[in-house]
């Protein structure tokens, strides 16, 4: 099942790290196992759905410190 075949199960949720910040996104669980995420400022706009592996390789990226500028 690919990301863009599931469904969103649940609601999103914005990061405990955001804190008060606008510039942040919101993630939703997939029927799949898989997550959606879109940006908080724009809850009408674009959705991004990744696979369960995507979502697991993403998140082990961050962990990673893969994406630090």
């Amino acid at each position: 099942m690919t990301p863009q075949t599931q469904t969103i199960v649940g609601r999103f949720v914005k990061s405990t790290f955001s804190g008060q910040q606008d510039n942040c996104v919101e993630v939703a669980p997939l029927s799949g196992g898989g997550r959606a995420v879109r940006d908080s400022k724009d809850k009408a706009g674009a959705v991004l759905g990744f696979s369960m592996e995507g979502w697991g390789e993403f998140i082990a990226g961050v962990r990673s410190g893969e994406f630090e500028g």
